[in-house]
């Protein structure tokens, strides 16, 4: 059997998930090859697994990491995008052919469910943001308006036109990505919540405090894990901004700050209280042994807490709809504290560090946990390829 995989290559959320489903399927004997670019070449090149590197595609950010809508719409510009997607097809068919696969999983990239359905394979989707949403900025209303009926039109029908949509969320009330799962009544029947897409489960490694132990971490003060994750230049501005802020945090705080740099050292540096990762490769260690989160606010950082059970401080990336409405939901669950990026100060992040460690918000969470424990989207994700695999 041969599965072929084709993640989305910007930040690292998209392949990072497609990994553990590649691995699980490794121990099966099953023959797996990816496709993808920009970031998550450099992710899949330190898993060690097979790949080709597809055209790249992505959108325009300020120095900020503002998403610009407006520098994305004019340049490249609508002739030079579609020529880029059609570069993309083109490519996905080429390599299709080449390795045959039993089936394709798209990870929110279009082209390779365009070039499946080309040649007639079998295909998946998995995904957890339906339709591209424009910010409701007063000069973005015709643009949003236009991209709405757009998206659900066309990108809505590619994405449900293989065999099945894997959406690696929970169920209501838990749904983090509900906000951006606008899906009309004529696509659902292809759509499933399967859970989260996680490599370790919690109950997989030792207590909260042996991790302690084997990370050289204090039991006597809380921790505070940083994992800044996303395109490298949608999440530099912030780490710049919380480096400054965390090296000035009381010695009361134990902080371990991840840059999100795959292929890079994972020796840490120490300043202080502070500690400071270009990469961390056991991040499920940390997320278990950690008290709080600091992050931005995508998809895969607030399922991995949610099902951690770890309270969180979300900075979403401005102008980034559909981070702000995961943060919007995180916080309506009783999950996290949300701060937008200029308001972030120390201050500000110390108040609400504090609001949360002594509140409720951790035995909440526990509460959580146990009832979303048993979704297990990584299993359902296999047995699902699999599946389709073998009736193709």
């Amino acid at each position: 059997m041969r599965v072929y995989f084709s993640p989305c290559g910007v930040g690292l959320g998209h392949v990072g998930r497609c990994i553990p489903i590649a691995r699980r399927l490794l121990e099966k004997k099953v023959e797996v090859l990816f496709s993808t670019y920009r970031e998550g070449i450099l992710y899949v090149e330190r898993e060690k697994l097979p790949f080709v590197e597809a055209p790249p595609i992505g959108f325009q950010v300020k120095p900020d990491g503002t998403v610009d809508f407006r520098k994305t719409a004019v340049n490249p510009g609508p002739f030079l995008a579609s020529f880029t997607i059609l570069k993309q097809v083109n490519a996905e068919i080429e390599t299709i052919e080449s390795f045959k696969p039993d089936v394709v999983v798209s990870d929110s990239r279009a082209s390779s469910l365009l070039a499946a359905r080309i040649l007639g394979i079998p295909r998946i989707c998995i995904l957890n943001q339906f339709q591209v949403i424009i910010p409701r900025k007063k000069h973005f209303l015709r643009l949003a308006r236009f991209a709405d009926s757009v998206t659900l039109a066309i990108i809505g029908n590619i994405w449900t036109s293989g065999d099945a949509v894997l959406i690696p969320d929970f169920p209501q009330p838990y749904t983090i990505s509900s906000g951006n799962l606008n899906i009309p009544k004529s696509y659902r029947k292809k759509v499933k919540l399967i859970g989260p897409i996680l490599s370790v489960s919690p109950n997989e490694l030792t207590t909260k405090e042996g991790l302690r132990r084997r990370l050289r971490l204090p039991l006597d003060r809380p921790v505070i894990f940083a994992p800044i994750s996303g395109p490298i230049r949608e999440r530099a501005f912030l780490t710049g901004i919380l480096r400054r802020i965390l090296l000035e945090f009381p010695e009361q705080y134990e902080i371990v700050l991840s840059l999100g740099y795959p292929n890079t050292d994972t020796k840490p540096v120490r300043h202080g209280n502070l500690k400071i990762y270009k990469w961390i490769p056991n991040r499920f260690d940390y997320l278990k042994a950690c008290d709080l989160v600091i992050s931005r606010a995508g998809h895969g950082t607030l399922t991995q807490c949610l099902y951690y059970g770890k309270p969180m401080i979300l900075v979403p990336t401005p102008s980034h709809t559909e981070q702000h409405n995961n943060a919007e939901q995180a916080e309506k669950i009783g999950a996290a504290n949300v701060i937008e990026q200029e308001e972030l100060s120390k201050e500000k992040l110390l108040e609400s560090v504090g609001q949360i460690l002594e509140s409720k918000m951790t035995e909440k969470l526990g509460k959580i946990q146990s009832e979303i424990l048993e979704y297990n989207g990584l299993e359902n994700a296999v047995e699902a390829i699999i599946k389709t695999a073998e009736k193709s």
